[in-house]
């Protein structure tokens, strides 16, 4: 059984998935607006990855006797001034998200509640390999430029993600 202090940091944890999915939706209209059916695909499979998350989570939750609680998910942004600043704000995001699941695990920690630990220790190295991919995309733009034929190559290979 979770913790009440648990059960609630899940509840919130569970709705911060949520409000991603959301966030990389908004994103992805933003691409195809753009005309970047690659960055648009990348991060519409970002949406899902994140709603994927919310479900593990969710999962949990259930499977240790607490009832989910869905909290209101708010709007997110849907204006970027650039590709460039579509994956600074991908990055900034990820950064918070990673201070979420460690606030969590501290939480879990603290209510030694060590089946919390063990899933949440997946959160966490989901998260070093979230960073490390927006960041990675992030520098290829800046060194790329946000005009011509490398932001089309580098569209068409965010298109590919999924296919490998």
């Amino acid at each position: 059984m979770l913790s009440q202090k648990l059960h609630q940091a899940f509840n919130e944890q569970i709705n911060h998935e949520m409000a991603s999915a959301y966030l990389y939706l908004s994103m992805a209209a933003y691409a195809h607006s753009m005309n970047l059916p690659g960055f648009a695909h990348w991060l519409e499979l970002q949406n899902k990855e994140e709603q994927g998350h919310a479900m593990k989570l969710y999962k949990f939750v259930n499977e240790r006797g607490a009832r989910v609680e869905l909290l209101p998910i708010p709007q997110p942004k849907s204006d970027f001034k650039s590709p460039a600043h579509l994956f600074e704000e991908v990055l900034k995001h990820e950064r918070k998200i990673t201070g979420l699941i460690n606030r969590l695990y501290e939480t879990a920690l603290d209510e030694k509640d060590y089946p919390s630990q063990v899933l949440l220790h997946w959160f966490i190295e989901e998260q070093v390999e979230e960073e490390a991919a927006a960041n990675e995309i992030l520098e290829t733009i800046r060194m790329a430029g946000e005009k011509g034929h490398a932001l089309i190559m580098m569209d068409r290979q965010l298109a590919r993600r999924g296919m490998n």
